[in-house]
């Protein structure tokens, strides 16, 4: 059987505890609240705010760095890194090297003096070839085409050599070959030396070579067309 302790406290009753919430509200009435600290709370707002901004922006540039430290990290040291092709560049068509026409006879007019050497004076006419030395020079020496001397019909060359101050002029027709003469050569023991041509307009079929020489030691004579064909030979 339990006994109660006589000193024990006995547990309030409910009239009690009512009484004492009433006591409570009438000096919870009593009590004016301060006032809210409006501007500190405003305060402590907007440094919440800059401070979970910072840390957005902090996240955002740790995000966008990231990148950039792997390809620093895999830089060009990096064995594993993927070569970017290098940028190729349009080579520029080549253009086209200009063509060199090949030299043609001089032309000139009837009569029309041509100085080919010191002293000695070329000119053409129909007829054939003329010139003058300067041994004889008021002799006006001359070489029918016109004749019958000679076959136009078929390729030929003339030459006759005369002497100059340190060598000589050597000079002839040229006639009945095809295509346009453009080049004539002389052999010598120097090597080929290379002439002029002169012709008359309308292509007459012949014309008058000349060349000067160091040496009177000349050969073979070619006339050579724009084709680089053998247009005459002597002999």
């Amino acid at each position: 059987m339990n006994h109660l302790d006589p000193g024990a406290e006995r547990d309030p009753g409910p009239a009690e505890t009512g009484r004492l919430r009433e006591a409570l509200a009438a000096a919870a009435y009593e009590v004016t609240p301060s006032r809210v600290p409006l501007a500190a709370v405003e305060r402590r707002g907007r440094m919440i705010r800059r401070r979970r901004r910072t840390t957005v922006l902090g996240a955002g540039c740790a995000a966008l760095l990231a990148p950039l430290a792997f390809v620093t990290l895999h830089g060009p040291d990096d064995g594993d890194r993927a070569t970017r092709p290098a940028a190729v560049s349009a080579s520029p068509a080549p253009s086209a090297s200009p063509t060199v026409s090949a030299p043609t006879p001089r032309i000139v007019d009837p009569g029309e003096r041509v100085t080919v050497a010191p002293g000695f004076v070329l000119w053409l006419t129909e007829e054939g070839k003329h010139w003058t030395s300067p041994d004889v020079p008021e002799e006006n020496q001359f070489r029918s085409v016109v004749d019958g001397n000679i076959d136009r019909t078929r390729p030929g060359v003339s030459l006759q050599i005369e002497g100059t101050d340190g060598g000589v002029l050597a000079s002839g027709v040229y006639y009945g070959g095809e295509g346009t003469a453009s080049v004539v050569e002389v052999a010598s023991e120097d090597g080929p030396v290379r002439g002029k041509l002169l012709e008359l307009p309308g292509r007459p079929g012949w014309g008058v070579w000349y060349a000067v020489s160091d040496t009177d030691d000349l050969g073979r004579v070619t006339v050579r067309d724009t084709e680089g064909r053998v247009y005459a030979t002597l002999p």
